[in-house]
């Protein structure tokens, strides 16, 4: 059983959790997230805290969200919980009113489909803002 909650990343205990879990999840593949910025999401087993999920205001597109990072740690995956966080991060931009949420994937096949099954779909950016071979993820929400 997970539950999943919406939390305080100004709390100090709270944003060190999350950079605990970015660094397990992504080690030095990606660089670790502003947790003051936007609204996160962790997950928990039990009392453990297994996952994140994290979206703030998108500067890449008008009236959108950045879906900036998911992580789960690897003893819990394929259990759904990237899907469940997507859906509640778009919960999120519906009640704030956002017409899209963007991402990215880089090497990261699972991550992708994913995305897919969750309905977003592959778009091209006017400005790519990662590497070159980074697919970029769009999900309309209205």
């Amino acid at each position: 059983m997970y539950r999943i909650r919406i939390v305080d990343a100004s709390d100090d205990d709270v944003a060190d959790t999350l950079a605990d879990l970015h660094q397990l999840t992504f080690f030095d593949a990606a660089a670790m997230p502003k947790f003051d910025r936007g609204a996160w999401w962790l997950a928990y087993h039990g009392d453990d805290a297994v996952a994140f999920a994290g979206v703030a205001p998108s500067t890449h597109v008008r009236n959108g969200g950045y879906f900036s990072r998911v992580g789960v740690l690897q003893r819990h995956w394929g259990r759904g919980l990237q899907r469940r966080l997507m859906r509640v991060v778009e919960a999120q931009g519906r009640r704030v009113g956002w017409q899209s949420i963007v991402s990215d994937t880089t090497d990261n096949p699972i991550s992708a489909n994913n995305f897919i099954q969750a309905g977003y779909r592959l778009y091209e950016p006017e400005l790519p803002w990662a590497w070159s071979h980074t697919l970029y993820w769009r999900k309309w929400l209205r």
